[in-house]
């Protein structure tokens, strides 16, 4: 099997080493040439002069781009270079409505499509230890298995397309909540005068242990918020759960409380950051005798 990776951020690195180790990867494409060119050097594979030219040499395409605009416009680009009988699978985060588009667009062409966003973080695609949530033909999924089990743990599989993006709504919903949580008690923690280097291994071994604070909890107490997931992203995809509940007739208070929050640290300029530096916002409360809520 022949896979092609198109999209080399932070996510789509590691995606593209892991299948190079495999030896599955037949090429990568990049919208910014000098990084697509230090990949392919790396890896030892060709460097396509734009998406179609990867589609070409490849039997599965795997894209990781940001956005919903940013997933069509590279479908558009693949689809002079695929053949029927060729998969793309993106491992975006994206919108139900497109992931629906990209896999209409790509059946006129006898291609198949499978949202498969991903879950793990930047470890976990340097890891290949990813969790891939799967929408589209199961069959097309158990065809394509030891790509997706190069770049991840597991693969699974939810429902035709859009179901992925649907498991992976949820999973956002559960970040923004750890997210609130950990920054919230460890500003808690830091106000009271704790030994918190004394603290942080006996929280992450009892009920409230989690990846996020286990990874996170000393840099956000040192004011370390260098990307893992950046906070502009992380307000992206809540974006994306809250049309997913507006669908459902539904507000979630955490949903919009997290959104509203994002919201004043992006008008600060401060979207660059890791999602933890949410951080800053519940230590003010705790700055200058402030009292009131955010």
């Amino acid at each position: 099997m022949k896979v092609g990776v198109a999209g080399l951020g932070v996510m789509g690195r590691g995606m593209a080493r892991n299948l190079a180790s495999a030896e599955l990867l037949a090429g990568v494409w990049n919208r910014t040439r000098s990084r697509g060119q230090a990949m392919a050097d790396e890896l030892g594979v060709p460097l396509a002069d734009d998406p179609a030219g990867l589609a070409g040499l490849c039997e599965v395409v795997v894209t990781c781009v940001s956005a919903d605009d940013d997933l069509l416009e590279v479908v558009e680009g693949l689809r002079p270079g695929l053949d029927a009988g060729k998969v793309v699978v993106d491992t975006s985060t994206i919108g139900v409505d497109t992931a629906e588009t990209a896999a209409e667009r790509l059946r006129e062409d006898g291609v198949a499509f499978l949202d498969a966003p991903v879950t793990g973080g930047p470890e976990g695609a340097d890891a290949g230890t990813l969790q891939v949530m799967v929408g589209g033909d199961p069959d097309v999924l158990e065809r394509i298995r030891p790509a997706m089990l190069a770049i991840g743990s597991e693969a699974t599989h939810f429902g035709p397309v859009g179901y992925g993006q649907r498991a992976k709504a949820v999973n956002q919903v559960m970040v923004a909540g750890l997210v609130q949580a950990v920054s919230e008690a460890l500003s808690f923690a830091d106000a009271s005068g704790l030994d918190t280097e004394r603290l942080l291994p006996v929280l992450t071994g009892g009920a409230a242990g989690s990846r996020l604070l286990e990874r996170r909890g000393s840099r956000m107490l040192a004011g370390d918020f260098e990307p893992g997931f950046r906070m502009a992203l992380h307000h992206k995809d809540l974006n994306l759960c809250r049309r997913l509940l507006q669908s459902l007739d539904v507000n979630l208070p955490l949903v919009e409380m997290t959104i509203k929050h994002y919201e004043r640290l992006l008008d600060r300029g401060y979207g660059d950051e890791d999602m933890s530096a949410l951080y800053r916002l519940k230590r003010e409360l705790f700055e200058n005798g402030n009292r009131k809520s955010l």
